[in-house]
Parts: structure tokens; C-alpha cells; sequence
């Protein structure tokens, strides 16, 4: 169990949501990264997330979906804008997508306990596969400027899909069908980088199985690793249930409120269903 201040993990959230403006659009490959003003909220801490939905046409769609507000890590906040990683994979985020300068955009947040630091003189390692790039960014840039640079293995599809790399300062990079960097998993450039110093804490965010696959890989060789777990969530606040992962004592932890970022060894796995 992290010894880390919740504080220090943790932003608050304002009450309730609020209507911010679209500021910026852009593709990026298969993704779409949006910018959104938030002069006014507080500064996320790297791993936190927020609940979004487009203000105009939510709910009025192909069986009147999206129904409810969708959840999305911080790719970077900076100087009173806040930034996301999309990629249209279904009728919530095809709306949000869509989405153009001038629109506005429902955003409650920042909701969840972010990374911590590693700490037993350990360097940083992070490994994401691909919307899971978008928290790795933002923590990134936090161990950068705190002076501590971290190598970071990004996995994708195909090459399209790779273009999401540009978004962390030169990644290693793998892809499914070898059209761009290493042809494989990601996971096969972890291995090679802890072979090489085995001495690091590793931090990924990815789809389920990517992260089972850190998970037991870390665990076989004893690295200490963070994960930034996904989850259909519906209200990021803990009340509905529907994001509870199981735990190695037995119980279970609320993602949008005890994670997203757990430590691995909490889990015996990660549901990948």
C-alpha cells in the first residue's frame, strides 16, 4: 500500500459540473486530441481523469445514446486548458469527436487518485498502449520537470495508430502488425528494458490484457508498478458500483474513487472482461 498523502494524489473536484468551450481540435492519426479553457478549475494531478459530454446532442443520437457521460484521463493541463485523448470507438466518444471549436463540453473533475513518485532510489519506466498514452503523457511531463527523465515504451495497432506517440518526447515505440517500430507488444519492450536495469518502478495505463501482462510480468521479477486501471464508470463518484475491481484480500476498490492508479500488487489480476 502506497505511504503517499492521499493529498498528494488527489485534486478535488468543484461541485457539479461545468460547461467549458471547446478551444481546439486537432487529429492525430487515429486520435483526436480536444483542448478545452478551465480557467478556472483546479490543476489535475497526473493520473486523474474526468466525466465528459458533449452540451449540445447528448442523449439525442441512434436510440437517443450516448445516455451518460464518459470517462477520460487527463492528457495535459496546462495554463488554464485542459487536454484529452479520443479515438471513436462508439456512439459516446463519436460524439465527442465531432466536437469543434466554439462547441461546449460538460466536464466534472478532476475525479480519482493519481501516480506517486517511485521512491528506494528506483527510476520511473512507463508503458501504455493506446488511449492509455494520455495519463503516461501528463506524468511525463510532471518527472521531467522534476528532474527526473523517464523512458517510455508506447504500444499501438498500426502505424495510424502510432502517430499517438508524438504526444510523449521520443517513446519506444511497438505496433501489432509491425508498420511502425518494433513488430510486437509493448510488453516485449518492457522486458528488454528491465533486463537491461531492473531497478525501476513501472507505470502503464492501457487496455486490460496490456496491463495484465505488466502486472505479472512485474510481479515475476519483483518491480513495484502502478497501473491506471480502465472501467466503464457512471458517475465517478463512487455511487453507482459499476467500476469495482476485486483485490488479492478479497474485497473490492471503486476505480473512480480508490483508483484509477492501483498498485499492482493489490491485485491477484486485472479483469480483462
Amino acid at each position: 500500500m502506497s505511504t503517499v498523502p492521499e493529498a498528494e494524489r488527489r485534486t478535488l473536484a468543484p461541485f457539479g459540473r461545468r460547461s467549458l468551450v471547446v478551444a481546439e481540435r486537432r487529429a492525430l492519426g487515429a486520435y483526436v486530441v480536444l483542448a478545452v479553457e478551465d480557467p478556472d478549475g483546479p490543476a489535475p494531478r497526473p493520473g486523474q481523469f474526468f466525466m465528459l459530454a458533449a452540451v449540445d446532442r447528448w442523449g439525442g443520437g441512434a436510440d437517443e445514446r450516448p445516455f451518460l457521460p464518459r470517462a477520460f484521463s487527463v492528457l495535459r493541463a496546462r495554463d488554464g486548458r485542459l487536454e484529452y485523448m479520443l479515438e471513436d470507438v462508439g456512439p459516446g466518444t463519436e460524439r465527442l469527436c465531432a466536437l469543434r471549436p466554439g462547441d461546449g463540453l460538460w466536464v466534472t473533475g478532476p475525479l480519482g487518485l493519481g501516480f506517486t513518485a517511485p521512491d528506494d532510489g528506483r527510476r520511473a519506466l512507463l508503458c501504455g498502449g493506446g488511449v492509455g498514452t494520455a495519463p503516461l503523457a501528463i506524468w511525463h511531463d510532471a518527472l521531467l520537470a522534476a528532474g527526473e527523465p523517464a523512458p517510455a515504451l508506447l504500444g499501438f495497432r498500426d502505424a495510424a495508430h502510432a502517430e499517438g506517440s508524438a504526444l510523449l518526447h521520443n517513446p519506444r515505440v511497438a505496433t501489432d502488425d509491425g508498420s511502425a517500430g518494433h513488430h510486437g507488444f509493448v510488453t516485449d519492450l518492457l522486458i528488454e528494458e528491465l533486463d537491461a536495469d531492473p531497478s525501476a518502478t513501472v507505470y502503464a495505463c492501457g487496455p486490460p490484457p496490456m496491463l495484465e501482462a505488466v502486472r505479472a510480468l512485474c510481479e515475476a521479477r519483483g518491480v513495484p508498478a502502478q497501473l491506471a486501471l480502465e472501467a466503464g464508470m457512471a458517475c465517478g463518484f463512487g455511487a453507482c458500483f459499476g467500476c469495482v475491481v476485486p483485490t488479492r484480500d478479497g474485497g473490492y476498490v471503486r476505480l473512480c474513487v480508490d483508483g484509477p492508479v492501483l498498485e499492482a500488487t493489490r491485485l491477484a489480476e486485472v479483469p480483462t472482461h
